[in-house]
């Protein structure tokens, strides 16, 4: 049995991978879009310094670590899309009628979506070197780790959505409508003193507020909170999510 399921895993894992390779427009799509978002704030505000923020990190410093975090933000609730998108023309139905745990089939799904999402943060990261920005070597890897958690944990959050719903057009307009406050509540283009003390409160209470600050940590050398805080809230969030974005998928009735 658990040889099926890690062939059930990997074979979810490697369609999602190939998913992401045949569509070209949202690679395109994930690629520009956080791009532009750099050209146009860092150079924009590039002289901005924010009270709190050390003179010796610049916008450009301070915003690519935001810009990682918003993408797989983003990036991570397509996998909720994926799932209702697969109900819609039947695959959902065969995988769930399959001999395989539903954990099996959660698994899979979280693993695919990380993947894809960090390969277009890769290219984002990559684009925005070519651009100017400088990040840390040695940070690298645990950035990496970072922005794994960021996409497990809000991967966890698109299935709990997706789980409400049987078509993807009210997944996306509840997405669309939670996401961003999700992005602009987590210091991601601007420090969370700058906003009222109760938005600040949210900020806190918001998973992705800790994954760019630890991505500022490690490429950048400036963290607000400790690392160890910053990792400790992003694995705690994340097993959360994935774990009640599980029992939720587990309780898709098939058609």
């Amino acid at each position: 049995m658990a040889r099926v399921d890690a062939l059930a895993v990997y074979g979810l894992w490697y369609r999602d991978l190939l998913r992401f390779r045949r569509s070209r427009s949202r690679v395109i799509g994930a690629f520009l879009t956080p791009l532009l978002i750099f050209a146009f704030f860092g150079f924009g505000f590039r002289g901005v310094q924010f009270g709190g923020v050390p003179e010796s990190v610049s916008y450009i410093e301070y915003l690519v670590p935001g810009i990682l975090g918003f993408t797989m933000l983003f990036s991570a609730s397509f996998t909720g899309l994926a799932v209702l998108s697969d109900r819609e023309v039947g695959f959902l139905k065969e995988i769930l009628v399959a001999p395989v745990p539903r954990t099996s089939i959660v698994l899979g799904r979280v693993l695919g979506g990380a993947t894809t999402a960090l390969l277009q943060t890769g290219l984002i990261l990559a684009g925005t070197v070519v651009l100017g920005f400088r990040p840390r070597l040695l940070g690298v890897p645990l950035a990496a780790v970072f922005l794994l958690l960021i996409a497990v944990t809000f991967i966890g959050f698109g299935l709990v959505l997706a789980a409400q719903f049987s078509d993807s057009q009210g997944y996306n307009l509840l997405v669309n409508f939670t996401l961003f406050p999700l992005a602009f509540f987590s210091g991601a283009f601007y420090p969370l003193s700058n906003l009222p003390t109760v938005v600040q409160y949210l900020g806190y209470l918001n998973p992705l507020t800790y994954g760019i600050d630890g991505l500022r940590g490690v490429l950048v050398g400036y963290s607000q909170y400790p690392l160890w805080l910053d990792f400790g809230v992003l694995v705690l969030s994340g097993a959360v999510l994935v774990t009640i974005g599980a029992a939720a998928f587990g309780r898709i009735e098939v058609d």
